[in-house]
């Protein structure tokens, strides 16, 4: 399973909410489809700034280095959407998605 990390992280207390959240924003964002982080929030129920750690640790190795682009919303002040394309070559994340349910 991924390792998540930082500084008030304790695994006893946090692997498995953290596995959880992974859990559902890539199995959302797996589609492709660009969106916001409001767009994601509505549809996980998860806090825009867990969502937006969620997508820094998929880029990484650990968790399956996936590509996470990111485009700015001209129509909006300062939104960006977010699109997941996800490295096949890379069981990490579907490991990790299928021990958090």
């Amino acid at each position: 399973m991924a390792q998540f990390d930082g500084d008030d992280y304790k695994p006893e207390r946090d692997d498995a909410r953290l596995a959880r959240q992974y859990a559902r924003i890539f199995d959302l964002m797996k589609d492709g489809k660009w969106r916001s982080l409001y767009d994601i929030w509505y549809l996980t129920g998860d806090p825009e700034s867990s969502i937006s750690a969620q997508l820094r640790h998929m880029r990484k190795r650990r968790f399956g280095a996936h590509t996470v682009n990111r485009r700015y919303v001209d129509s909006m002040d300062g939104l960006y959407e977010y699109q997941l394309i996800v490295n096949v070559a890379a069981p990490v994340a579907e490991e990790a998605c299928s021990q958090a349910k």
